[in-house]
């Protein structure tokens, strides 16, 4: 029998794995970057997630599977030239002021589509809640300064309609509740993002996550 958290950090372990900025194409490749092209379409991603977002109405249409997960993104460290950095935040509704997640994405080549890469703030998170409303408060932290989450990218490719995109295989650890790894899929649009995030333990089982399918997250600005 599949064993679900209630808990905003398991329904949301990866919501927020892809995220992007809006931001002008750079025209050249930078340092771990890609051509102009793949770097655009980062950009176009980019474009279409910053900003804020929640899952107001899905929780108000299936209370019972789902929460109101506020989701806020901002882009950080803007002078860089190896695609963009941003930072996110995850909160429930009514804890706003203490979120459950803060991680740091880095959007990056990978062939013909985009790849986030997942990174952890080093100390204490919770220092740095509240900073997507002032990033220049990570102004002090670097890329050398974070904990890179191995296995855990999420890989993108355009379709007509958006973005589409997964983690691989079992690479994500993860040891929320009984789970040994967890797997993220996401869809991205223009104006919504739609990911699901599951913890599966060492047999395979659903330990975590929604089971009826993933989070729908509608941009509100």
């Amino acid at each position: 029998m599949t064993r679900r958290s209630t808990s905003p950090g398991a329904r949301g372990f990866a919501l927020a794995l892809v995220l992007g900025v809006a931001a002008a194409a750079t025209g050249c490749a930078g340092p771990g970057g890609g051509s102009p092209a793949v770097l655009d379409k980062a950009v176009e991603l980019a474009h279409w997630m910053v900003g804020s977002f929640d899952s107001a109405d899905q929780a108000a249409q299936a209370p019972d599977d789902y929460l109101d997960i506020h989701l806020e993104t901002v882009r950080i460290w803007t002078d860089r030239s190896d695609g963009p950095w941003l930072y996110v935040e995850q909160a429930a509704a009514t804890a706003l002021d203490r979120p459950y997640r803060q991680r740091v994405y880095h959007l990056v080549r990978d062939g013909a589509g985009v790849r986030s890469d997942v990174y952890e703030l080093p100390g204490d998170p919770l220092a740095l809640a509240g900073a997507w409303r002032d990033p220049a408060r990570l102004a002090g932290l670097g890329p050398r300064d974070l904990i890179r989450r191995e296995g855990c990218s999420i890989w993108l490719r355009r379709t007509p309609t958006g973005w589409v995109g997964s983690t691989r295989g079992q690479d994500c650890a993860s040891s929320l509740g009984d789970a040994v790894y967890a797997t993220s899929e996401v869809t991205i649009t223009a104006t919504s993002l739609s990911s699901w995030d599951r913890g599966f333990d060492a047999n395979g089982e659903q330990v975590w996550g929604a089971a009826a399918g993933g989070y729908r997250f509608v941009k509100r600005r």
